[in-house]
């Protein structure tokens, strides 16, 4: 049964049929269906996962431009730039991870990547190593298991390690940069 109001404010009921809504059957209409119940941006983990999934390049390309954010490409740059030196030790951190469900009680990566210029070199000189070192851990402790996983690997510069075919070159080539990782003239 449908419930409908018309214009004028009267309520009419409808028998529901099998056909469903015309904007639904497309798959952006069921693409947009599902995206809209979602309660948090989709993580760069996932982001990295789906990439990993995808089967070729144009399909990696054409994830990584569907989700195109500033944020998205700060963290990418730092991940993939061999001109951006990350001010923390190498390997493994020693953090507990946050086990609490997706779109709780953490942080997400897309926010807090406006802060990462704090571990670069040239970021933020004022900072002891120790200081620096202990944000970092705190940053990945409010980030849930998986984008604290995803920023570690960015990091030591190892995301194409853990996720294949995430390369400098499909970054580039996705957000049209050269290099250097600038836009291109």
């Amino acid at each position: 049964m449908i419930i409908r109001r018309n214009p004028d404010g009267s309520i009419i009921e409808e028998q529901a049929t099998q056909q469903s809504h015309p904007a639904l059957t497309t798959r952006r209409g069921m693409a947009a269906m599902a995206e809209s119940g979602r309660a948090v941006p989709p993580l760069f983990s996932e982001i990295a996962t789906k990439i990993n999934n995808a089967k070729d390049k144009p399909k990696k390309l054409k994830v990584l431009q569907e989700h195109d954010s500033v944020p998205l490409r700060q963290v990418l740059k730092g991940a993939f730039d061999p001109n951006i030196e990350w001010l923390l030790p190498d390997g493994d951190v020693p953090y507990t991870a946050n086990d609490a469900p997706v779109g709780t009680e953490h942080t997400l990566l897309q926010q807090e990547a406006k802060r990462l210029y704090l571990f670069t070199k040239g970021g933020d000189n004022s900072l002891s190593s120790t200081k620096r070192q202990t944000l970092f851990i705190q940053m990945l402790e409010g980030l849930c298991a998986e984008e604290a996983e995803f920023l570690v690997a960015v990091v030591n510069k190892k995301v194409n390690n853990k996720y294949k075919g995430f390369t400098a070159n499909l970054v580039k080539d996705a957000f049209d940069w050269d290099d250097n990782f600038m836009k291109k003239d």
